[in-house]
C-alpha cells in the first residue's frame, strides 16, 4: 500500500500574481494575465508573436538577500519564492531532527536560458573575461533544489526533473512515490520557468507553435476554440508541500487535499506533435487511476494540459473520451492556460496547485476565451465562467515535447 500522501502548503508566482491567494482569485474571476511583453522590445526584433504571461508583481528582495539573488537567473527566483511559501503555509519547521527526511524535487523545462543569452552577449562583445564565475550555477535547472535546500536546511532527497511541459507534473508524481514508499516524510515538489527572452519567444516563434493574436492579448489563449492558433508563453513557478500523512497528522497540520494516484507515459511517435487519438495521455490516465485504485466514473474534473494549440487540444479530448467512455460527457474540464498561458517547465506545478485548490474549494476554474467551441472538442469544457461544484477527485494533466505525459489524481481529504 504505502503511505497516504497529502497537500500541506502551496507557492505560486504566475502571470495572474505573486501567492497563492491572488492566483487563484484571478483564476477563478476569469482573469488573463497576457499582455504585450515588457523584457524586450518584441516588435522590433521582428517577432511573430509579441505576447506572453509575465509574472506582473514579482519583488525578489522579499525572498532572497540581493547577494544571493545576483548568483540566479530568474527562474531561480521564481522557484525559491513558491517554495519558501508552500514551506511557510505548511507550518513545517525543519531542524536538526527532522532535516533529512524533509527533500525538495523542482524543476525547470529550460532552465536559465535568459543568463545563457545575455552572458553570451558580453561573451562575444568582450571575451571570457566577462563570462561571470556564477553563470553555470545561475543557468542549470538542479540549483532551484540545491537552493531551497541551502535555504531551509532540507537534507532529505534533492532532485531535479526536466521533461519538458510534462516537469512540474512528473517532480510532484515523483515526490510523492518517493514519500510513499518511505524515503522522506515531506518534499517540496513543483517546477519553475521565465524564458520570455528573444531566444526562447524566437525559438518558439521558429516552430510556428506559438499563438500570433498579437493585437488582442487577452484573447490569445483559447483552448478548444475553433479560432485558436497555438500557445502563449507564461512565466513562474509552483510548488507544493507534500507530506506522509503520518506526519501531517502528528504535527496537525492543516490538509488542503491528497495525492492518490501518478500516471507517465512515452507517446514513442513525435518530437513535438502528440501521438494519434491522444493515446499516450490515454494511457497515461489510465496508469494513475490505476495506481489511485480508482474508476473512470470516479472523477469529477478535469485540469486538462489544454495549451490553445490546434492538434494538441483535439487529441487531449480524444484520449479523455477514450479513457471515460459516456463519463467523459459528465466531466468538467478546463484550461486554466486560457488566463496563465503555458509556463512550460512550471505548468504542472501550477495546475497540480490549481487541481489541489478546486477539490479544497469545490469551485471549479473556468476555460476562458472559449466563443466557439471546436466540434472535434465536444466536451464540458466549462466556459467562460467558474463553476460551484462538488469535486471529490480530480485529475491534472501535462504532456511534453519528446512525448513525455504525466497525470496526477488529487482527492479531497477524508
Amino acid at each position: 500500500m504505502g503511505k497516504r500522501v497529502v497537500i500541506t502548503g502551496i507557492g505560486l508566482i504566475t502571470p495572474l500574481g505573486t501567492g497563492t491567494e491572488k492566483t487563484w482569485n484571478h483564476l477563478i474571476s476569469g482573469k488573463s494575465g497576457i499582455r504585450r511583453i515588457s523584457t524586450f522590445d518584441a516588435v522590433a526584433k521582428g517577432m511573430a508573436c509579441t505576447i506572453a504571461g509575465e509574472v506582473p508583481d514579482f519583488d525578489v528582495n522579499a525572498f532572497i538577500n540581493k547577494k544571493d539573488a545576483k548568483k540566479m537567473d530568474t527562474f531561480i527566483q521564481y522557484g525559491i519564492a513558491a517554495s519558501l511559501m508552500a514551506l511557510q503555509q505548511s507550518g513545517l519547521e525543519i531542524n536538526e531532527q527532522n532535516a533529512a527526511r524533509v527533500g525538495v524535487g523542482i524543476g525547470s523545462g529550460i532552465g536559465g536560458l535568459p543568463s545563457i543569452e545575455k552572458t553570451m552577449r558580453a561573451y562575444e562583445q568582450s571575451g571570457p573575461r566577462k563570462i561571470s564565475p556564477f553563470f553555470i550555477p545561475q543557468t542549470i535547472i538542479n540549483m532551484i533544489s540545491g537552493w531551497v535546500s541551502m535555504m531551509t536546511g532540507a537534507k532529505g532527497p534533492n532532485v531535479a526533473t526536466v521533461t519538458a511541459c510534462a516537469t512540474g507534473t512528473h517532480a510532484i508524481g515523483d515526490a510523492f512515490e518517493i514519500i510513499k514508499r518511505g524515503d522522506a516524510d515531506a518534499m517540496l515538489a513543483g517546477g519553475a520557468e521565465s524564458c520570455v527572452c528573444e531566444l526562447g519567444i524566437g525559438g518558439f516563434c521558429a516552430s510556428r507553435a506559438l499563438s500570433t493574436r498579437n493585437d488582442s492579448p487577452e484573447t490569445a489563449s483559447r483552448p478548444w476554440d475553433v479560432d485558436r492558433d497555438g500557445f502563449v508563453m507564461g512565466e513562474g513557478a509552483g510548488v507544493l508541500m507534500l507530506e506522509s500523512l503520518d506526519s501531517a497528522m502528528a504535527r496537525g497540520a492543516n490538509i488542503i487535499a491528497e495525492v492518490v494516484g501518478y500516471g507517465l507515459t512515452g507517446d514513442a511517435y513525435h518530437m513535438t506533435s502528440p501521438s494519434p487519438g491522444g493515446e499516450g495521455g490515454a494511457r497515461c490516465m489510465t496508469m494513475a487511476l490505476n495506481s489511485a485504485k480508482l474508476n473512470p466514473q470516479d472523477v469529477d474534473y478535469i485540469n486538462a494540459h489544454g495549451t490553445s494549440t490546434p492538434a494538441g487540444d483535439v487529441a487531449e479530448t480524444q484520449g479523455i473520451q477514450s479513457v471515460f467512455g459516456a463519463h467523459a460527457n459528465h466531466l468538467m474540464v478546463s484550461s486554466s492556460k486560457s488566463m496563465t498561458g503555458h509556463l512550460l517547465g512550471a505548468a504542472g506545478g501550477i495546475e497540480a496547485a490549481f487541481t489541489a485548490l478546486t477539490v479544497f474549494h469545490d469551485i471549479v476554474p473556468p476555460t476562458i476565451n472559449l466563443e466557439n467551441q471546436d466540434p472535434n472538442c465536444p466536451l464540458d469544457y466549462v466556459a467562460n465562467t467558474a463553476r460551484d461544484a462538488d469535486i471529490q477527485v480530480a485529475i491534472s494533466n501535462s504532456f511534453g515535447f519528446g512525448g513525455t505525459n504525466a497525470s496526477l489524481i488529487v482527492k479531497k481529504f477524508a
